[in-house]
């Protein structure tokens, strides 16, 4: 289980290696992506709070880089956290999540970005609920939800 101190040191040392990478000329991903997941993956965009694909979205299932296709999250990580964006407790491994320091807008916050194609997915906080206290609050449009495979007959 990640916890505060170890994101700390991602951000600082560098994070897990992922086991593939995908890279793009910027003007390749605005060719990829639809304008909004363009300006929050790769312009570092936060979009509107409360008002996202998947901010009161709890059904199981998986979530993934709406970039990439990379697994990001479980479901069962997903908590409401009153936020206005979707909330995880703990990514869906340990090298899923580049971290960096994000001291934009005179805030000091740790950023969270695809660590396969370095997309903006959104930030990290220590607020979170217990064992972790970690809070993902990651924009919806970096996100593509599935659905969980349906049992064979």
């Amino acid at each position: 289980m990640l916890r505060w101190k170890d994101l700390v040191i991602f951000a600082k040392y560098g994070s897990p290696e992922p086991a593939r990478r995908v890279e793009h000329s910027e003007a390749e991903w605005a060719e990829l992506l639809p304008p909004e997941r363009f300006r929050v993956l790769r312009e570092h965009a936060t979009e509107p709070p409360y008002r996202n694909a998947y901010c009161r979205t709890y059904a199981p299932g998986e979530y993934t880089c709406a970039g990439c296709g990379s697994l990001l999250f479980a479901a069962e990580t997903k908590y409401h956290a009153i936020s206005g964006w979707p909330s995880f407790r703990q990514p869906a491994t340990r090298a899923a999540i580049r971290y960096a320091f994000d001291e934009s807008f005179g805030m000091q916050r740790m950023e969270a970005r695809c660590n396969v194609c370095d997309g903006h997915l959104g930030h990290v906080f220590p607020d979170g609920p217990e064992p972790s206290g970690l809070r993902y609050c990651i924009n919806s449009a970096s996100l593509v939800k599935l659905e969980p495979a349906s049992a064979l007959p």
